[in-house]
């Protein structure tokens, strides 16, 4: 819990909302979903990106253009983006509008049309972007490795789907998902305004209290364990662009806390990553190294990506196997694991100054763990970590647990 100025309030019909109360000149607002290419079937794949798309293309009352319109005429804007197991639709605008952004949004959610010819139109767009995503091997390499990691199971395949399986989409389809998927109880409105959040209450009351969409059960099914695997594919490029990872928990699992650490070491966003330290300082073998941590609902990954030329490969990939060695056979001290801690913490505080990233991040943790954990719950988590516990996750990212893909 925290004593933030967060206020949550929930519609009778479920919906949920986390008010920001704030003193800025410009106001976020938008919706979480509990929904994303993971829901998907083996017939639709790339639905629910395509979703997200095609739902600015018009509803009952509003034509295509009249809704792209309708924020971006006071200054703001409205956006979507789509990931394995979640959708967030939003908005930004100056402060005054925020009765133009609720009722746009319910009005997307519960009377998008999908016309034809701008389904159509779209199509068309998504594939394009499916075609610039395979030219680029930097970004495609991740999701062929999560198709290798998470094989078996609807975290497997692409976000956008394949230009097949998208042009096989309809408007129905994609009403369809939004009425199984886009329930009250499976979304988090949020808003980040100086505006009362009694007001805001209201607001949320007129627009959405009618939305009624019948809860679909769920569907995901835990993916099976991975197996090991070293991988090179030749597709002509110049540069081998290469990843190592490891399956981890899911999201709720206490020993993300540990694991967040321990990945800002390794290959954090700063130069004094380790990983940073050692690959590009010392040896100049990569111009670009890097870690990530990706949380489900019931199962992870840990990523640490790498480009260089294909005859330092197999050097970069020692180095790394050496680290997580090191990590995982001896505990670190409490003086070092201090400084890591307060490195971490540093940076969450600077990070708290994006204030429409944070208003998301308070939807998000509203909807997976039905609580507000924001930067200052999250800082005093880290700070309890303890050596035994940072070698614990070390242990899962032992060499003989990982994966390695590289794409030449």
């Amino acid at each position: 819990m925290t004593d933030q100025p967060y206020t949550v309030f929930t519609l009778p019909n479920g919906l949920r909302t986390v008010c920001w109360h704030t003193d800025g000149l410009v106001s976020y607002i938008g919706i979480a979903v509990n929904a994303g290419s993971r829901d998907e079937d083996s017939c639709h794949y790339g639905l629910a990106h395509f979703v997200e798309h095609t739902i600015f293309k018009g509803t009952a009352k509003r034509r295509s253009w009249q809704v792209s319109n309708r924020m971006e005429a006071v200054g703001g804007e409205l956006n979507a983006y789509t990931s394995k197991e979640e959708t967030m639709v939003y908005t930004n605008a100056p402060t005054g509008y925020e009765e133009r952004a609720v009722e746009l949004l319910a009005d997307l959610i519960s009377s998008s049309v999908f016309p034809p010819d701008e389904i159509d139109r779209e199509r068309e767009v998504v594939i394009e972007e499916i075609n610039s995503y395979l030219d680029s091997p930097s970004d495609s390499v991740y999701d062929e490795f999560e198709e290798l990691a998470y094989a078996g199971s609807g975290l497997a395949h692409n976000i956008l789907g394949d230009a097949a399986s998208v042009r096989g989409l309809t408007g129905a389809d994609c009403r369809e998902f939004i009425d199984s998927f886009y329930t009250p109880a499976e979304m988090v409105a949020y808003c980040c305004s100086p505006l009362d959040p009694d007001k805001i209450r209201k607001l949320m009351e007129r627009h959405f209290g009618s939305l009624h969409f019948a809860d679909t059960p769920r569907r995901r099914v835990a993916p099976p364990a991975m197996s090991p695997f070293e991988l090179r594919r030749d597709r002509g490029n110049h540069q081998a662009n290469t990843i190592i990872g490891a399956r981890v928990f899911g999201r709720r699992d206490p020993r993300r806390f540990a694991l967040f650490l321990l990945n800002n070491y390794l290959g954090g966003p700063c130069m004094n990553s380790r990983l940073n330290r050692e690959l590009r300082e010392k040896r100049g073998y990569v111009y670009t190294v890097d870690s990530s941590v990706s949380l489900m609902s019931d199962s992870g990954l840990w990523l640490v990506y790498f480009g260089c030329d294909p005859s330092a490969v197999g050097k970069c990939r020692r180095i790394v196997f050496n680290e997580l060695d090191r990590l995982a056979q001896s505990a670190m001290s409490e003086s070092a694991l201090e400084k890591i801690k307060r490195q971490y913490c540093g940076q969450l505080l600077v990070s708290s100054d994006h204030r429409e990233n944070r208003a998301m991040a308070l939807a998000k943790s509203l909807l997976y763990y039905g609580d507000i954990c924001d930067i200052a719950s999250t800082a005093e988590a880290i700070r309890t970590v303890t050596p035994a516990q940072f070698r614990e996750v070390a242990e899962l990212l032992a060499p003989s647990a990982c994966g390695s893909l590289t794409l030449v």
